[in-house]
Protein backbone atom coordinates (compact mmCIF):
# COMPACT_ATOMS: atom_id res chain seq x y z
CA UNK A 1 0.00 0.00 0.00
CA UNK A 2 1.55 3.48 -1.03
CA UNK A 3 2.53 5.83 1.90
CA UNK A 4 3.66 9.21 2.63
CA UNK A 5 6.60 7.32 4.05
CA UNK A 6 7.13 5.42 1.08
CA UNK A 7 8.51 9.08 -1.39
CA UNK A 8 11.17 9.23 -1.83
CA UNK A 9 11.50 12.85 -2.02
CA UNK A 10 9.77 15.52 0.13
CA UNK A 11 6.38 16.71 -1.20
CA UNK A 12 8.13 20.26 -1.53
CA UNK A 13 10.12 19.33 -4.47
CA UNK A 14 7.33 17.07 -6.15
CA UNK A 15 5.45 20.83 -6.25
CA UNK A 16 8.64 22.33 -7.58
CA UNK A 17 8.63 19.97 -10.49
CA UNK A 18 5.09 20.74 -11.40
CA UNK A 19 5.74 24.18 -11.22
CA UNK A 20 8.66 23.73 -13.44
CA UNK A 21 6.61 21.78 -16.01
CA UNK A 22 4.08 24.11 -16.02
CA UNK A 23 5.52 27.36 -16.71
CA UNK A 24 5.36 27.31 -20.11
CA UNK A 25 1.62 26.76 -20.01
CA UNK A 26 0.60 28.93 -17.44
CA UNK A 27 3.14 31.87 -18.58
CA UNK A 28 0.38 31.85 -21.91
CA UNK A 29 -2.31 31.83 -19.62
CA UNK A 30 -1.30 35.18 -18.10
CA UNK A 31 -0.35 36.62 -21.49
CA UNK A 32 -3.86 35.71 -22.29
CA UNK A 33 -5.51 37.13 -19.54
CA UNK A 34 -3.21 40.20 -19.25
CA UNK A 35 -4.47 40.76 -23.00
CA UNK A 36 -7.98 40.59 -21.63
CA UNK A 37 -7.23 43.15 -19.11
CA UNK A 38 -5.89 45.55 -21.71
CA UNK A 39 -8.55 44.87 -23.86
CA UNK A 40 -10.82 45.80 -21.36
CA UNK A 41 -12.84 42.51 -21.58
CA UNK A 42 -11.80 40.60 -18.59
CA UNK A 43 -14.47 40.13 -16.16
CA UNK A 44 -14.67 40.55 -12.46
CA UNK A 45 -17.29 38.91 -10.46
CA UNK A 46 -18.96 41.28 -8.03
CA UNK A 47 -19.81 39.55 -4.58
CA UNK A 48 -23.48 40.00 -3.13
CA UNK A 49 -24.28 39.32 0.53
CA UNK A 50 -28.03 39.44 -0.06
CA UNK A 51 -30.84 37.48 -1.46
CA UNK A 52 -31.47 38.04 -5.68
CA UNK A 53 -33.91 41.41 -5.60
CA UNK A 54 -34.62 44.43 -7.16
CA UNK A 55 -32.32 45.73 -4.49
CA UNK A 56 -29.41 43.93 -3.58
CA UNK A 57 -26.21 44.32 -1.58
CA UNK A 58 -22.60 44.39 -3.07
CA UNK A 59 -19.63 43.04 -0.59
CA UNK A 60 -17.74 46.35 0.11
CA UNK A 61 -20.58 48.96 -0.36
CA UNK A 62 -21.82 50.73 2.17
CA UNK A 63 -25.56 50.56 0.22
CA UNK A 64 -27.95 48.12 -0.94
CA UNK A 65 -28.24 49.65 -5.30
CA UNK A 66 -30.74 48.71 -7.58
CA UNK A 67 -30.47 45.42 -9.51
CA UNK A 68 -30.73 45.86 -13.00
CA UNK A 69 -29.08 42.71 -14.46
CA UNK A 70 -31.02 40.23 -12.99
CA UNK A 71 -32.51 37.32 -14.92
CA UNK A 72 -35.26 37.62 -12.29
CA UNK A 73 -37.70 38.76 -14.64
CA UNK A 74 -40.57 37.86 -12.59
CA UNK A 75 -39.15 39.07 -9.00
CA UNK A 76 -39.39 35.38 -7.58
CA UNK A 77 -36.25 34.57 -6.89
CA UNK A 78 -36.60 35.78 -3.37
CA UNK A 79 -40.84 35.35 -3.23
CA UNK A 80 -41.86 34.10 0.65
CA UNK A 81 -43.62 31.56 -0.97
CA UNK A 82 -40.93 29.68 -2.85
CA UNK A 83 -38.87 30.03 0.46
CA UNK A 84 -41.47 28.43 2.51
CA UNK A 85 -41.78 25.63 -0.28
CA UNK A 86 -38.38 24.79 -0.38
CA UNK A 87 -38.33 24.70 3.40
CA UNK A 88 -41.36 22.08 3.46
CA UNK A 89 -39.63 19.90 0.62
CA UNK A 90 -36.35 20.12 1.93
CA UNK A 91 -37.86 18.98 5.59
CA UNK A 92 -39.91 16.34 3.61
CA UNK A 93 -37.96 14.70 1.25
CA UNK A 94 -34.84 15.63 2.39
CA UNK A 95 -31.45 17.43 1.10
CA UNK A 96 -30.42 16.08 -1.85
CA UNK A 97 -30.57 12.25 -3.35
CA UNK A 98 -26.77 11.01 -3.71
CA UNK A 99 -27.81 9.67 -7.60
CA UNK A 100 -28.90 9.92 -10.90
CA UNK A 101 -32.49 9.51 -12.09
CA UNK A 102 -32.73 5.96 -13.02
CA UNK A 103 -30.93 4.30 -9.81
CA UNK A 104 -32.66 5.98 -7.20
CA UNK A 105 -32.87 9.49 -8.04
CA UNK A 106 -36.22 10.21 -8.53
CA UNK A 107 -39.07 10.78 -5.93
CA UNK A 108 -42.60 12.14 -6.32
CA UNK A 109 -41.74 16.05 -6.39
CA UNK A 110 -39.63 15.14 -9.30
CA UNK A 111 -42.45 13.32 -11.72
CA UNK A 112 -45.05 15.98 -10.22
CA UNK A 113 -43.08 19.05 -11.29
CA UNK A 114 -42.44 17.25 -14.90
CA UNK A 115 -46.45 17.25 -15.40
CA UNK A 116 -46.88 21.11 -14.05
CA UNK A 117 -44.41 21.79 -16.40
CA UNK A 118 -46.24 19.67 -19.39
CA UNK A 119 -49.62 21.03 -18.23
CA UNK A 120 -48.30 24.40 -18.29
CA UNK A 121 -46.44 24.68 -22.21
CA UNK A 122 -49.65 21.94 -23.29
CA UNK A 123 -47.14 19.41 -24.09
CA UNK A 124 -46.69 15.67 -23.42
CA UNK A 125 -44.07 14.84 -21.54
CA UNK A 126 -41.22 16.18 -19.33
CA UNK A 127 -37.85 15.71 -18.70
CA UNK A 128 -35.83 17.55 -15.89
CA UNK A 129 -32.15 18.64 -16.21
CA UNK A 130 -29.84 19.72 -13.71
CA UNK A 131 -29.71 22.80 -15.78
CA UNK A 132 -30.89 24.26 -19.57
CA UNK A 133 -26.96 23.99 -20.47
CA UNK A 134 -27.83 20.28 -20.04
CA UNK A 135 -30.70 20.22 -21.62
CA UNK A 136 -29.46 21.62 -25.02
CA UNK A 137 -26.23 19.42 -24.32
CA UNK A 138 -28.16 16.34 -24.35
CA UNK A 139 -30.92 16.62 -26.48
CA UNK A 140 -29.22 17.35 -30.15
CA UNK A 141 -27.35 13.75 -30.13
CA UNK A 142 -29.65 11.47 -28.43
CA UNK A 143 -32.56 12.19 -31.54
CA UNK A 144 -30.21 13.05 -34.81
CA UNK A 145 -28.20 11.03 -36.79
CA UNK A 146 -25.66 11.71 -40.15
CA UNK A 147 -28.90 10.92 -41.95
CA UNK A 148 -30.67 14.04 -40.54
CA UNK A 149 -30.04 17.83 -40.73
CA UNK A 150 -29.62 20.68 -38.14
CA UNK A 151 -30.18 24.46 -39.00
CA UNK A 152 -29.14 26.80 -36.80
CA UNK A 153 -29.61 30.22 -36.23
CA UNK A 154 -26.49 32.17 -36.37
CA UNK A 155 -26.74 33.97 -32.83
CA UNK A 156 -28.26 30.93 -30.60
CA UNK A 157 -26.98 30.50 -26.89
CA UNK A 158 -23.55 28.81 -26.92
CA UNK A 159 -25.36 25.89 -24.95
CA UNK A 160 -27.06 25.30 -28.59
CA UNK A 161 -24.16 25.60 -30.06
CA UNK A 162 -22.33 23.06 -28.13
CA UNK A 163 -24.91 20.59 -27.89
CA UNK A 164 -25.27 20.54 -31.59
CA UNK A 165 -21.66 20.00 -31.94
CA UNK A 166 -22.35 16.76 -29.68
CA UNK A 167 -24.75 15.22 -32.32
CA UNK A 168 -23.67 13.55 -35.70
CA UNK A 169 -26.38 15.06 -37.96
CA UNK A 170 -25.31 17.76 -41.26
CA UNK A 171 -25.14 20.67 -39.30
CA UNK A 172 -26.21 23.61 -41.03
CA UNK A 173 -26.37 27.80 -39.87
CA UNK A 174 -29.06 30.58 -41.26
CA UNK A 175 -28.30 33.90 -40.91
CA UNK A 176 -29.78 35.87 -38.02
CA UNK A 177 -33.76 35.99 -38.06
CA UNK A 178 -33.45 35.42 -41.91
CA UNK A 179 -35.51 33.44 -43.21
CA UNK A 180 -35.23 33.46 -47.44
CA UNK A 181 -31.87 31.94 -46.07
CA UNK A 182 -33.98 29.57 -44.01
CA UNK A 183 -35.86 28.48 -46.26
CA UNK A 184 -32.54 28.15 -48.87
CA UNK A 185 -30.75 25.64 -46.37
CA UNK A 186 -34.36 23.41 -46.09
CA UNK A 187 -34.38 23.17 -49.69
CA UNK A 188 -31.20 21.90 -49.91
CA UNK A 189 -31.64 19.44 -47.25
CA UNK A 190 -35.01 18.19 -48.58
CA UNK A 191 -33.22 17.99 -52.12
CA UNK A 192 -30.31 15.88 -50.21
CA UNK A 193 -32.21 13.33 -49.34
CA UNK A 194 -31.94 14.18 -45.49
CA UNK A 195 -34.10 12.21 -42.74
CA UNK A 196 -35.09 14.64 -40.75
CA UNK A 197 -35.03 18.43 -40.59
CA UNK A 198 -34.58 20.32 -37.11
CA UNK A 199 -34.81 24.02 -36.86
CA UNK A 200 -33.45 25.28 -33.99
CA UNK A 201 -33.61 29.11 -32.83
CA UNK A 202 -33.50 30.74 -29.08
CA UNK A 203 -37.57 32.15 -28.68
CA UNK A 204 -35.65 35.12 -27.25
CA UNK A 205 -32.05 35.86 -28.44
CA UNK A 206 -30.63 36.95 -24.58
CA UNK A 207 -27.83 39.67 -25.36
CA UNK A 208 -29.44 41.57 -28.41
CA UNK A 209 -33.74 41.31 -26.70
CA UNK A 210 -34.84 40.29 -30.17
CA UNK A 211 -37.76 37.63 -30.80
CA UNK A 212 -37.48 34.78 -33.03
CA UNK A 213 -40.13 35.31 -36.15
CA UNK A 214 -42.01 31.80 -34.59
CA UNK A 215 -45.09 31.90 -37.24
CA UNK A 216 -42.54 32.31 -40.52
CA UNK A 217 -40.37 29.22 -38.87
CA UNK A 218 -43.20 26.86 -38.22
CA UNK A 219 -44.75 28.24 -41.69
CA UNK A 220 -41.54 26.98 -43.25
CA UNK A 221 -41.24 23.42 -41.21
CA UNK A 222 -44.79 22.46 -42.53
CA UNK A 223 -43.40 23.52 -46.04
CA UNK A 224 -40.31 21.16 -45.91
CA UNK A 225 -41.52 19.06 -43.00
CA UNK A 226 -39.30 20.19 -40.14
CA UNK A 227 -39.36 19.82 -36.41
CA UNK A 228 -38.84 22.89 -34.23
CA UNK A 229 -36.86 23.36 -31.56
CA UNK A 230 -37.30 26.92 -29.32
CA UNK A 231 -34.85 27.68 -26.57
CA UNK A 232 -37.29 29.62 -24.26
CA UNK A 233 -34.77 30.48 -21.00
CA UNK A 234 -35.72 34.32 -21.46
CA UNK A 235 -39.27 34.34 -22.17
CA UNK A 236 -40.96 30.87 -19.84
CA UNK A 237 -43.36 32.65 -17.62
CA UNK A 238 -43.47 36.24 -18.77
CA UNK A 239 -44.04 36.86 -22.31
CA UNK A 240 -47.04 36.08 -23.77
CA UNK A 241 -50.65 36.85 -22.38
CA UNK A 242 -50.55 34.18 -20.21
CA UNK A 243 -46.50 34.06 -19.96
CA UNK A 244 -46.48 31.06 -21.97
CA UNK A 245 -43.13 32.63 -23.53
CA UNK A 246 -42.70 33.21 -27.18
CA UNK A 247 -45.13 30.62 -29.53
CA UNK A 248 -47.66 32.26 -27.51
CA UNK A 249 -46.61 35.85 -28.42
CA UNK A 250 -46.28 34.95 -31.32
CA UNK A 251 -48.94 32.92 -31.91
CA UNK A 252 -48.05 29.68 -32.55
CA UNK A 253 -49.10 27.61 -29.48
CA UNK A 254 -49.29 23.63 -30.65
CA UNK A 255 -47.16 24.04 -33.60
CA UNK A 256 -43.29 24.05 -31.72
CA UNK A 257 -42.54 20.54 -31.63
CA UNK A 258 -39.68 20.69 -28.78
CA UNK A 259 -39.25 23.32 -26.21
CA UNK A 260 -35.96 23.59 -24.06
CA UNK A 261 -35.95 26.57 -20.73
CA UNK A 262 -35.05 26.91 -17.26
CA UNK A 263 -36.26 26.82 -14.03
CA UNK A 264 -33.16 29.35 -12.94
CA UNK A 265 -34.25 33.01 -13.78
CA UNK A 266 -37.61 34.06 -14.51
CA UNK A 267 -39.50 30.68 -12.50
CA UNK A 268 -37.72 31.11 -9.58
CA UNK A 269 -33.84 31.85 -10.19
CA UNK A 270 -32.44 28.26 -8.38
CA UNK A 271 -31.64 25.74 -10.99
CA UNK A 272 -32.65 23.07 -12.74
CA UNK A 273 -33.60 23.08 -16.62
CA UNK A 274 -36.26 20.60 -18.79
CA UNK A 275 -37.25 19.55 -22.31
CA UNK A 276 -40.94 19.56 -22.77
CA UNK A 277 -42.43 17.90 -26.32
CA UNK A 278 -43.18 14.58 -27.38
CA UNK A 279 -43.58 11.56 -25.27
CA UNK A 280 -41.86 9.31 -27.38
CA UNK A 281 -39.12 12.02 -27.44
CA UNK A 282 -38.72 12.34 -23.79
CA UNK A 283 -38.74 8.81 -23.25
CA UNK A 284 -35.99 8.67 -25.47
CA UNK A 285 -34.10 11.65 -23.58
CA UNK A 286 -34.76 9.11 -20.21
CA UNK A 287 -32.53 6.87 -21.96
CA UNK A 288 -29.96 8.12 -24.12
CA UNK A 289 -29.67 12.03 -23.06
CA UNK A 290 -25.77 11.79 -20.88
CA UNK A 291 -26.62 14.61 -19.12
CA UNK A 292 -29.30 13.20 -17.63
CA UNK A 293 -27.74 9.88 -17.08
CA UNK A 294 -24.32 10.91 -15.56
CA UNK A 295 -25.86 14.00 -13.71
CA UNK A 296 -27.04 13.73 -9.98
CA UNK A 297 -31.04 14.55 -9.80
CA UNK A 298 -32.25 18.15 -8.91
CA UNK A 299 -32.44 18.79 -5.06
CA UNK A 300 -35.79 18.21 -3.83
CA UNK A 301 -36.00 21.83 -2.44
CA UNK A 302 -35.70 23.30 -5.67
CA UNK A 303 -38.19 20.70 -7.23
CA UNK A 304 -40.88 21.55 -4.55
CA UNK A 305 -40.17 25.64 -4.89
CA UNK A 306 -40.74 25.50 -8.50
CA UNK A 307 -43.96 23.28 -8.16
CA UNK A 308 -45.08 26.45 -6.25
CA UNK A 309 -43.98 28.53 -9.20
CA UNK A 310 -46.69 27.05 -11.36
CA UNK A 311 -49.21 27.39 -9.44
CA UNK A 312 -48.17 30.80 -8.47
CA UNK A 313 -47.75 31.15 -12.81
CA UNK A 314 -51.71 31.01 -12.92
CA UNK A 315 -52.10 34.02 -11.07
CA UNK A 316 -49.91 36.08 -12.74
CA UNK A 317 -51.33 38.76 -14.59
CA UNK A 318 -50.19 41.57 -11.95
CA UNK A 319 -46.87 40.61 -12.35
CA UNK A 320 -47.13 40.30 -16.38
CA UNK A 321 -48.61 43.98 -16.52
CA UNK A 322 -46.19 45.52 -13.75
CA UNK A 323 -43.29 44.01 -15.97
CA UNK A 324 -44.44 45.68 -18.90
CA UNK A 325 -44.98 49.14 -17.36
CA UNK A 326 -41.12 49.01 -16.53
CA UNK A 327 -40.12 47.75 -20.13
CA UNK A 328 -41.68 50.68 -22.01
CA UNK A 329 -41.16 53.38 -19.36
CA UNK A 330 -37.32 52.88 -19.50
CA UNK A 331 -37.31 51.95 -23.03
CA UNK A 332 -39.27 55.04 -23.85
CA UNK A 333 -37.06 57.41 -21.98
CA UNK A 334 -33.80 56.36 -22.76
CA UNK A 335 -34.70 56.49 -26.48
CA UNK A 336 -35.92 59.72 -25.57
CA UNK A 337 -32.23 61.11 -23.73
CA UNK A 338 -30.43 59.80 -27.03
CA UNK A 339 -29.35 56.16 -25.94
CA UNK A 340 -29.52 53.70 -29.19
CA UNK A 341 -31.33 50.52 -28.15
CA UNK A 342 -31.44 47.22 -29.64
CA UNK A 343 -34.30 44.44 -28.84
CA UNK A 344 -38.20 43.74 -29.28
CA UNK A 345 -40.13 46.74 -27.92
CA UNK A 346 -42.28 44.15 -25.37
CA UNK A 347 -38.99 42.24 -24.33
CA UNK A 348 -37.13 42.93 -20.51
CA UNK A 349 -34.05 42.56 -21.78
CA UNK A 350 -32.61 46.00 -23.04
CA UNK A 351 -29.40 46.37 -24.20
CA UNK A 352 -27.84 50.10 -24.74
CA UNK A 353 -25.77 49.85 -27.56
CA UNK A 354 -22.12 51.49 -26.33
CA UNK A 355 -19.87 49.75 -29.00
CA UNK A 356 -16.72 50.00 -27.41
CA UNK A 357 -15.26 47.26 -24.88
CA UNK A 358 -13.79 49.78 -22.50
CA UNK A 359 -16.34 52.04 -22.39
CA UNK A 360 -19.03 49.80 -21.96
CA UNK A 361 -17.07 48.84 -18.32
CA UNK A 362 -16.22 52.05 -17.27
CA UNK A 363 -20.17 53.37 -17.73
CA UNK A 364 -20.74 49.86 -15.56
CA UNK A 365 -18.58 50.96 -13.01
CA UNK A 366 -19.56 54.51 -12.95
CA UNK A 367 -23.96 53.12 -12.72
CA UNK A 368 -22.67 51.29 -9.61
CA UNK A 369 -21.14 54.25 -8.00
CA UNK A 370 -25.08 55.80 -8.65
CA UNK A 371 -26.36 53.13 -6.94
CA UNK A 372 -26.87 50.93 -10.06
CA UNK A 373 -25.63 47.55 -11.02
CA UNK A 374 -25.34 46.83 -14.07
CA UNK A 375 -22.68 44.74 -16.17
CA UNK A 376 -21.16 45.71 -19.33
CA UNK A 377 -20.45 42.93 -21.77
CA UNK A 378 -18.26 42.74 -24.59
CA UNK A 379 -16.33 39.78 -26.85
CA UNK A 380 -16.36 37.26 -26.58
CA UNK A 381 -20.06 36.77 -25.51
CA UNK A 382 -21.26 39.83 -27.81
CA UNK A 383 -19.16 40.56 -31.42
CA UNK A 384 -16.35 42.48 -31.67
CA UNK A 385 -17.24 46.50 -31.57
CA UNK A 386 -20.89 45.53 -30.15
CA UNK A 387 -20.02 46.18 -26.11
CA UNK A 388 -23.56 47.21 -24.56
CA UNK A 389 -24.74 47.38 -21.11
CA UNK A 390 -27.62 44.44 -21.21
CA UNK A 391 -30.53 46.17 -18.34
CA UNK A 392 -32.70 43.56 -17.80
CA UNK A 393 -36.22 44.86 -16.07
CA UNK A 394 -38.21 42.93 -13.77
CA UNK A 395 -41.83 42.83 -11.75
CA UNK A 396 -39.98 43.66 -8.66
CA UNK A 397 -38.85 47.18 -9.34
CA UNK A 398 -40.89 49.92 -8.77
CA UNK A 399 -41.29 52.92 -10.94
CA UNK A 400 -38.76 55.01 -8.67
CA UNK A 401 -36.85 52.80 -9.45
CA UNK A 402 -36.50 52.38 -13.32
CA UNK A 403 -36.45 56.54 -13.43
CA UNK A 404 -33.35 56.36 -11.05
CA UNK A 405 -31.55 53.78 -13.19
CA UNK A 406 -32.96 56.15 -16.06
CA UNK A 407 -31.56 59.24 -14.85
CA UNK A 408 -28.05 57.83 -14.04
CA UNK A 409 -27.39 56.46 -17.01
CA UNK A 410 -28.25 60.17 -18.63
CA UNK A 411 -25.72 61.50 -16.19
CA UNK A 412 -23.15 59.19 -16.98
CA UNK A 413 -24.44 59.07 -20.54
CA UNK A 414 -23.32 62.72 -20.82
CA UNK A 415 -20.28 62.60 -18.84
CA UNK A 416 -19.31 59.68 -21.07
CA UNK A 417 -20.09 61.45 -24.24
CA UNK A 418 -22.38 58.86 -25.35
CA UNK A 419 -25.51 61.24 -25.28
Amino acid sequence: MWTLRRLSRPLGAFRRLATSRNEGFLSRLEEELQSMRTAGTFKVERVLSSPQSGAVTVVGGSEPVLNFCANNYLGLSSHPALIQAAQATLASHGFGLSSVRFICGTQDVHKQLEAAISTFHGTEDTILFPSCFDANAGLFEACLGPEDAVISDALNHASIIDGIRLCKAQRHRYNHMDMAHLEEILRECVAKGTRQRMIVTDGVFSMDGDIAPLREICDLADKYEAQVFVDECHATGFLGATGRGTPELCGVSGRVDIINSTLGKALGGATGGYTTGPKALIDLLRNKARPYLFSNTLAPSVAGASLEVFKMLSDSAGLLSSLQANVQHFRSSMKAAGFKLSGHESCPIIPVMLGDARLATEMADEMLKRGIYVIGFSYPVVPKGAARIRVQMSAAHQPEQVQRCIDAFIEVGKAKGVI
